[in-house]
């Protein structure tokens, strides 16, 4: 078994050429492919010159289609069965975010996790629990995992950009309140943007937003 679990996927940058000064890893939704972030990474890297980009394919093809990966299955959607699914895939996650750091030669203060729907689950639940705090978490779409248990389980606190939006049909609005009030009791710094109307996905002023966070918290 050894080997089944390591990940990969789609790479860009840097942008600027020459070794990387930072690294963001873009972690995707349930039935995707790190394909369908890896695009996100050019607008980026034009505030992230000197930034890797790399989008790893979940760990397991996808239970409710014929295509696509997902980190956990969500058939059974009741709260055990989603935190047991979740601490399933972390472990390969967290792997994957240590030798991604090895191989650039960064530590976690140069290194953010971005993710949409199920990927900003894997993020926010595989952050905080790493015992140095990344630079940052960016996350579309999603919601936290257990938040009861995030206060007992914590062990560092980075800080975390939440989009969401008002007309998402596929992971509740209501998510994005319940996750800043998880991650806040937490102690964790919060910042939201509503986007009115959208749906399950990223729109214009989220990329901005994105962008402006990774590049205050990877480079200052």
């Amino acid at each position: 078994m050894a080997g089944f679990f390591d990940l990969d996927g789609p790479r860009f940058g840097p942008a600027a050429g020459g070794p990387p000064e930072q690294l963001v890893i873009l972690l995707h939704g349930l039935g995707a492919d790190g394909q369908d972030l890896i695009g996100i990474a050019p607008h980026w890297a034009r505030a992230l010159p000197n930034a890797a980009f790399v989008a790893p394919n979940a760990p397991f093809p996808c239970d409710m289609a014929p295509y696509g990966f997902q980190w956990f299955s969500v058939q059974d959607r009741s709260p055990e069965a989603m935190l047991s699914g979740v601490r399933m895939a972390a472990s390969p996650l967290d792997a994957f975010i240590e030798k991604e750091m090895g191989d650039a030669g960064l530590d976690e203060s140069r290194t953010a996790l971005v993710g949409f729907s199920q990927g900003t689950m894997m993020s926010l639940f595989v952050g905080p629990r790493r015992e140095r705090a990344l630079a940052g978490i960016v996350g579309f779409s999603g919601r936290l995992i257990a938040p009861q248990l995030l206060v007992e389980e914590i062990r560092s606190r980075p800080p975390v950009l939440l989009a969401h939006g008002t007309a998402d049909e596929v992971v509740p609005y209501a998510s994005l309140a319940e996750a800043e009030t998880g991650l806040t009791a937490a102690g964790i710094a919060v910042e939201t943007l509503s986007c009115p109307g959208i749906g399950h996905g990223i729109d214009q002023e989220g990329l901005i937003r994105g962008a402006e966070f990774l590049h205050k918290v990877l480079t200052t």
